[in-house]
C-alpha cells in the first residue's frame, strides 16, 4: 500500500469513527471485516464485563478498545451497526415527530447500492426506505436493469425524517453519515447510485449541484460511484428524464 492508498484509508477509517488501530489481535473486528476465530461470530473480549451490544455513539467510537466486535457475515455486521445507532438521540430529528430510525433494506452482500437522501412520511411510518412514491419509481428502475428491491442494497444518508421533509440540515448529516459510511464499508458494492444532491455531495464531499455532477462515473473506496437526479425530482419533472434519455 503506497502512502496516498495508506492516507486515503486512514482519512476513511476516521469517518468511520475508528480513533486508532492496535497489535492485539482483538483490534482486527473493528469496522466490519469479519476477523478472529471463525467459531465466534459474536464479539472478542478482554473483559468478561464486556457489553452484550455496540454501546452508542456516532460512527464506531467504543468507549473501551479492548472490546471490539467481530462479525461472521455481513448481515451480523449491519445488525451491530443498526443496534449501535438504538433509539437514536443525537441529533434533533428525534425531537422533531420521527416515529423511528429508517435504517436500511436488501442484500447486505449487493453488488448494487442506492443511497438516498432521507426518509419521507411512507418510509417513516413502515421503517422502510423508497417505499413511497419515489420508491416505487426506485423499484421499477431496478427492476428495468433485471434485478430485484432483494438484489440491491438501499439507504438513506439520514436515518430519521426531517419534518415536512426538509432538506437536511449540515449537524444532522455530521451526525448520521458515519453509519451510512459504515454500512458501505459493510457491503462493499460494486456500484454505488448517489440518489439527488445531497446523497452524492455528501459522498463525494462536493458542493457542486447534482446537474454538474450526474452523467459522470466516480471512483470510490472500491466502487464505482454514479450520480444521479432522485427519483422524486423525476417524478417532480418527468419530461426531464426522457428529453436527458437516461435515469
Amino acid at each position: 500500500m503506497d502512502r496516498d492508498q495508506l492516507a486515503e484509508h486512514l482519512r476513511f477509517a476516521a469517518e468511520l469513527g475508528v480513533a486508532g488501530t492496535s497489535r492485539d489481535p482483538a483490534w482486527r473486528g473493528v469496522g466490519n471485516r469479519f476477523a478472529g476465530d471463525p467459531q465466534n461470530s459474536e464479539q472478542i473480549s478482554a473483559s468478561p464485563a464486556a457489553p452484550d451490544r455496540l454501546p452508542q455513539g456516532v460512527g464506531n467510537r467504543f468507549a473501551d478498545p479492548a472490546t471490539v466486535p467481530v462479525f461472521r457475515t455481513a448481515a451480523d455486521a449491519l445488525a451491530g451497526v443498526r443496534a449501535d445507532i438504538g433509539d437514536c438521540t443525537r441529533c434533533k430529528l428525534h425531537t422533531l415527530g420521527r416515529k423511528q430510525i429508517v435504517f436500511g433494506v436488501g442484500n447486505p452482500e449487493a453488488d448494487l447500492m442506492f443511497v438516498g437522501e432521507a426518509p419521507g412520511a411512507d418510509e417513516d411510518l413502515q421503517g422502510e426506505p423508497f417505499v413511497g412514491r419515489a420508491g416505487q419509481l426506485l423499484t421499477k428502475i431496478i427492476e428495468a436493469i433485471g434485478l430485484t428491491r432483494e438484489d440491491v442494497y438501499i439507504a438513506n444518508v439520514i436515518k430519521c425524517r426531517p419534518p415536512g421533509n426538509r432538506n437536511p440540515e449540515p449537524d444532522e448529516v455530521e451526525q448520521c453519515e458515519p453509519f451510512l459510511f459504515r454500512q458501505i464499508e459493510i457491503i462493499k458494492p460494486k456500484v454505488i447510485v448517489a440518489l439527488g444532491k445531497f446523497a452524492a455531495q455528501t459522498l463525494l464531499r462536493t458542493l457542486d449541484p447534482i446537474s454538474r455532477l450526474r452523467g459522470r462515473v466516480y471512483d470510490y473506496r472500491g466502487a464505482k460511484l454514479i450520480p444521479t437526479f432522485h427519483p422524486a425530482y423525476l417524478l417532480r419533472n418527468p419530461r426531464r428524464s426522457v428529453r436527458c434519455g437516461k435515469i
